[in-house]
């Protein structure tokens, strides 16, 4: 990945030197489990505790036998001496890449959890902070009925709850390690090792394998980090939304010295929610090219291995990068109530249509009969001006004779459409979430 979008910490986690020394740690264990067994003799194990694997020999060996492994171990190997004939015993490469991928997904998927719950934070105290904030809610991009921007942003925080759980899933689901050989018989290996290897390197041994651990977990896995990736993007196309010239009820946090277009000078994009967008096409592509990987040739064939040497490290450089962009640009977020109502009544009261329909039928009208009035009136005050939609019915006395003047003023008021919005923040337990997440929150964000 570029590094305009790889954090520190998640690069880390996926550079060439954390790979290597994860496979080392792979082999340090082997070895160790051997020696238990008396295997390896005491005299080998200080050299092999001390092996190290210089990158650039290991390139230039590589070079060579064009293959990694073999180059990593011969290159170990010339740092150990004659201990290094005890260096991979039973092994075969899979066993020793798979295992120690197992451990960088940990490695990174502990990162990601850490972003994704500062979000949930961020989100769920904005949800709070907006709880009344009350704008049009739109569906097929129209004004359909009031709503909050704190509703809104509960439906994101409850959202990136589920994707918590999906992410705690698919990281149980991946770590595994696998030490059972060329075509996971344990013919050179037997399971104890396996398992005594696994546990010292936080794993659990997969329960049966192949030359390598089974893909649909490396699927689920990005399928998640996928599905993350869309409620992000879900959240930004929003934002894009709610910036636009004619609708301006948020926008991204423009700093001083921001710049958002190279020609005219005037422009505030929102870039960053377009980034969001951008970037969750990319986790879907990785995503779409790891369920292409399930499907092996026989015991193994090597054609999922050039692809996740791309789609591993890049999805969880990403998502790291987005999660992180994502809660700055929420918790920064310029929001603009007043603008919210001018667009809540840019209708002339179209958004209480329903409220007027049941109040009708509540007061004795048949359904379809007050559907037909309602929509007379709506779509005659929309398409030709004049009275309002209120006027419109307040005139008509088949209306009136069964809805008083104080009642049908009462339809057009929003809080009648969100008297219930503390039962749904209720529902979510949200306040008791952020108060439990609020000493976390006070060591991530200090």
């Amino acid at each position: 990945m570029i590094a305009r979008y790889t954090r520190p910490e998640m690069g880390i986690v996926w550079s060439e030197e954390r790979r290597i020394a994860l496979w080392l740690a792979v082999e340090f264990a082997v070895a160790e489990a051997w020696h238990r067994r008396g295997r390896i003799p005491a005299w080998a194990m200080p050299a092999i505790r001390a092996a190290r694997c210089d990158v650039a020999r290991m390139r230039e060996i590589e070079r060579e036998t064009d293959h990694d492994v073999i180059a990593f171990l011969r290159a170990t190997g010339e740092t150990v001496g004659e201990a290094a004939r005890f260096v991979h015993l039973g092994l075969t490469s899979s066993d020793v890449v798979d295992t120690a991928l197992a451990m960088q997904v940990a490695e990174a998927g502990r990162l990601l959890d850490a972003g994704l719950d500062r979000l949930a934070v961020v989100v769920g105290s904005q949800a709070v902070a907006h709880k009344r904030t009350v704008m049009v809610g739109r569906t097929h991009g129209i004004h359909a009925e009031p709503t909050t921007f704190g509703l809104k942003l509960a439906v994101w925080y409850d959202e990136l709850r589920r994707q918590r759980l999906r992410l705690d899933l698919a990281r149980e689901q991946m770590a595994v390690g696998k030490v059972s050989g060329a075509v996971g018989t344990h013919a050179h290996v037997p399971p104890d090792v396996e398992e005594e290897v696994c546990a010292a390197l936080g794993l659990a041994a997969a329960p049966v394998s192949t030359q390598i651990v089974q893909r649909d977990r490396h699927a689920f896995f990005l399928a998640v980090l996928a599905g993350i990736g869309g409620t992000l993007e879900k959240m930004a196309l929003e934002i894009r939304h709610l910036q636009r010239t004619e609708v301006r009820e948020a926008e991204e946090p423009f700093a001083a010295g921001n710049q958002g277009s190279s020609a005219m000078p005037h422009k505030r994009n929102p870039h960053e929610s377009e980034r969001v967008c951008g970037l969750a096409r990319l986790l879907r592509g990785y995503a779409a090219m790891a369920a292409e990987n399930v499907a092996l040739w026989h015991e193994r064939d090597i054609s999922h291995s050039s692809t996740e040497r791309v789609i591993f490290p890049d999805a969880c450089i990403l998502l790291d990068y987005m999660l992180d962009l994502t809660a700055d640009l929420i918790e920064h977020l310029v929001v603009y109530p007043g603008r919210m109502r001018e667009n809540l009544d840019l209708t002339g009261g179209l958004i209480y249509s329903q409220q007027v329909l049941l109040s009708l039928v509540d007061a004795g009208m048949d359904r379809q009969d007050a559907y037909k009035v309602v929509q007379r009136h709506a779509l005659a005050a929309w398409d030709e001006g004049g009275p309002s939609f209120q006027q419109r019915l307040a005139a008509d006395p088949e209306v009136m004779t069964l809805l008083s003047g104080d009642r049908l003023a009462a339809l057009f008021d929003p809080s009648e459409h969100l008297q219930y919005i503390d039962d749904i923040f209720a529902r979510i337990e949200l306040d008791d979430d952020l108060a439990a997440a609020q000493p976390e929150r006070e060591a991530v964000f200090s």
